[in-house]
């Protein structure tokens, strides 16, 4: 993919790690499997898309790498054990490498995602509520927006604004930090 892209643009000059997976589930419950496929998407992912971008990025001695977290790696919640130990270990990738890479004129910074209104947000509401209680669909999910400083879940763009920010020439001497978006939620 990196080869490819550098191939066609003659530079990789951003790259964002942004995919991500989370299961649902009482410990007792959760399967080895489970756990490795969170854990593989959600860390190794991001560490080995980092390690192929940064490859073309100290050749031309620039670059911005930008790794998605989430509001679970400032604070483990109930029944996702494993994807909040796959987020925190997001931050870690992302403060090492922006040691690393520093002097090489690459930055590397994290975001860390609240309530965002996406599909995975709708599976998090249908399972969470199954286990915390008797919701109906879409219940929880409001209970917890009202716990929001902002009154509000996020969308898909106000996460946008601040990833095009990271990844703007405004950013230049920003790395090593993790970002939360997520309307007051969790404050750091």
């Amino acid at each position: 993919l990196y080869e490819r892209a550098n191939s066609t643009f003659g530079s990789i000059d951003v790259s964002v790690q942004n995919a991500g997976v989370i299961t649902i589930a009482q410990v007792q419950d959760f399967t080895e499997e489970e756990w490795d496929l969170v854990m593989d998407v959600n860390t190794k992912g991001v560490f080995l898309c980092c390690q192929a971008a940064a490859r073309y990025m100290r050749e031309q001695g620039s670059g911005r790498l930008i790794n998605t977290a989430s509001g679970q790696a400032r604070e483990g919640f109930i029944y996702t054990p494993h994807y909040a130990a796959s987020k925190m270990g997001v931050v870690g990738i992302t403060q090492s490498l922006a040691k690393e890479l520093a002097t090489d004129g690459i930055t590397v910074n994290a975001f860390c995602p609240g309530i965002i209104d996406t599909d995975m947000w709708a599976y998090n509401d249908r399972e969470w509520g199954k286990l915390l209680g008797d919701y109906k669909p879409g219940q929880l999910m409001a209970e917890w927006v009202e716990g929001i400083p902002m009154r509000r879940a996020g969308s898909p763009a106000d996460v946008a604004g601040l990833v095009a920010f990271l990844a703007s020439d405004d950013a230049t001497y920003i790395t090593g930090q993790t970002i939360n978006v997520d309307g007051g939620l969790i404050m750091s």
